[in-house]
Formats: structure tokens, sequence, C-alpha cells
């Protein structure tokens, strides 16, 4: 998988893609992430990226023509024309399904923007998907695409020790994952309950079933009320 990040701050992306799972992950071959940085392709001396919105109002707004061919030259780069993804709080839901959905294609390119926003004409152009993280504004795209990469990797075959890791993650199966205990038995007299010590794993999956759904019930019943629960 490759994916591709056009942003114009690309020293951000150093620490998260340079640690755990997303390093071991490009060492392994598994996914190629390349970083691109917007103002590179600015006309001016200046290497000026936005501008005053039309009709007025506060801020500034991306300009199209850095992004248009910040995006040509970074086709070119791969015969994979892929997904392009523009990282937006009025864009659709990143949720698991999406991290599932987007960790099988071949490519993902993504777009992060600063200020108040795009040119309109950015989404159209380039046939841009808005993608959100969450109901709330973040100064940039930047941390909304380590978000998506971090989900999506991990769900890429081989990227984690376990190949069972992912399958009992919360949101997998519409649920939040059951609670987990480790060593010690016994912490400051919070002791590990005693199904998971009896051996008898089919009433361990039972009881972690059940536990999942109290907690999804109690933390987030929004989860239960789609409809999206498996029988």
């Amino acid at each position: 998988m490759r994916i591709d990040v056009l942003t114009l701050f690309p020293e951000m992306f150093e620490s998260p893609l340079g640690h755990s799972i997303v390093k071991r992950a490009q060492e392994q071959g598994l996914v190629e992430i390349a970083l691109t940085n917007i103002r590179d392709f600015a006309t001016d001396s200046y290497r000026k990226v936005d501008d005053k919105p039309y009709g007025g109002g506060p801020g500034m707004v991306m300009m199209p023509g850095p992004v248009f061919s910040c995006f040509e030259h970074v086709q070119f780069l791969d015969p994979e024309p892929g997904r392009t993804i523009l990282l937006s709080p009025q864009g659709q839901p990143f949720n698991h399904a999406k991290a599932v959905e987007f960790s099988q294609v071949k490519r993902l390119i993504l777009i992060a923007g600063r200020y108040e926003g795009f040119d309109e004409r950015i989404r159209i152009g380039l046939g841009a998907e808005p993608i959100s993280i969450g109901d709330y504004v973040l100064n940039g795209g930047e941390l909304a695409a380590m978000v998506i990469i971090d989900a999506v990797v991990r769900l890429l075959p081989g990227a984690l020790g376990d190949e069972d890791s992912a399958k009992d993650d919360s949101f997998s199966e519409g649920l939040l994952e059951y609670p987990q205990y480790t060593r010690p038995e016994v912490f400051r007299g919070m002791k590990v309950p005693d199904i998971l010590l009896s051996g008898d794993h089919a009433k361990i999956a039972q009881w972690r079933r059940q536990q999942a759904l109290e907690r999804t019930e109690k933390w987030r019943p929004d989860l239960l009320d789609t409809g999206d629960t498996p029988e």
C-alpha cells in the first residue's frame, strides 16, 4: 500500500511515522508513506498558498493553484491513481468501517489543509472525498491524517504481531472491547475476575461478549441504536 500526504507541515509527521507499528510496517514493505509540501508548488516569491475569502469573512482560505499542482505532481509518482481524501470537519465521519475500507485500497492520497479551509474547487476538481475524525475543529488536517494512517496501517496483513489482535478491537463488531487484565492476579486489592482464571474458553468468550455489551450500553449506547450490532 502507498499513502501520500499533501501538507504544509511535513515535519509534523516525523515522530508519528518513525515509531512502533507504523515504523515496522514501513520497514517490512507493507506500506510506503510519502510526504509532499504543498508550499513547494506556490508560484510567487513569498510561497503564498492562501488568500482572503471572496464575499468577506474571517481568516484565510487555501488557494486551488498550489494544491492542484502538488496533487498532479504526486499523482505521477505512482501509476496507481489512488483514493483522494480531503481532511475536513465537514466530511463524513471516520470510523472503524472506514479504516477497514481504506486498508483494502492500494493507494490513499490525504490532503491536509490549514487556515479557514479549502477553496471549494479543490474538492470538486480533484474529486476528493471529505473525511472528518470528529465533530470539532483542529488547527489543520495533519493530526487527522496521522489518525487515519495509524488506524489503517495496523489493519494491513502482517502489521500486527498477532493477526487476531485487530479482530477483537473496539468497534470491530460494532461494540466496545471487553475489559482486559494481565499480571499480577491481585493489584492493590483489585482481583482479576475468576472466570478469566478458569481455563474454560467457552465461558470466557461468553463473559467477554456480555462485558462488551454492557460496556457499550453504558459508555456508547449510540452504537447499539444503529442496528449494526451483530446477533
